[in-house]
């Protein structure tokens, strides 16, 4: 009986150092880590501890909400059920998503951002610890250059179906 109590403590310490095999993990990798505003990064992760369809992904950085935003359109902020979302191999629980900065809407801004990847749809302020990951990702400007758009012949073309009408207006009055 001796023997009873200091067994259970060193099972009790043993237990508690061991990590329990369903225990919550989300990884993320942003690759590259410093692409140019306009490139395609590649956002891949794991999810382990958890069967799931889908991670919850959003944008946290300059001029942007404090609570996130989606990928797609930098002026919808992240929650109530707004996300953008990568689905999840149920077989091994890797995601990845491919997030193409050329056509995304709102102002994408050279700096310092945080992707967050998260198992339930919360925003930033809402998060519990151990349901999320971030990367970190510094996007650097363009490097395609800015070409001129060529102004288009509107004027002399309006100016024509002006004259046009006014014609078409001054046979239609002769005719009465």
């Amino acid at each position: 009986m001796k023997w009873c109590i200091p067994v259970v403590i060193v099972l009790e310490i043993f237990l508690c150092l061991v990590p329990s095999a369903g225990a919550l993990l989300i990884n993320i990798n942003a690759s590259p880590a410093d692409p140019h505003i306009g490139d395609t990064v590649m956002l891949r992760g794991n999810v382990t501890g958890i069967k799931t369809i889908a991670v919850y992904l959003f944008l946290v950085g300059q001029d942007l909400d404090p609570y996130g935003v989606t990928l797609d359109n930098l002026n919808i902020p992240a929650g109530r059920g707004l996300f953008t979302t990568a689905p999840v191999n149920l077989d091994n629980g890797s995601w990845n998503y491919e997030w193409d900065t050329s056509a995304i809407l709102g102002e994408l801004k050279p700096g310092k951002y945080t992707i967050y990847a998260v198992i339930s749809p919360m925003d930033r302020l809402r998060l519990v610890a151990e349901e999320r990951a971030t990367a970190e990702i510094t996007f650097l400007p363009s490097d395609k250059p800015v070409t001129e758009v060529p102004l288009s012949p509107a004027v002399p073309v309006a100016a024509v179906f002006i004259a046009g009408l006014i014609v078409c207006c001054a046979m239609h009055r002769r005719e009465r």
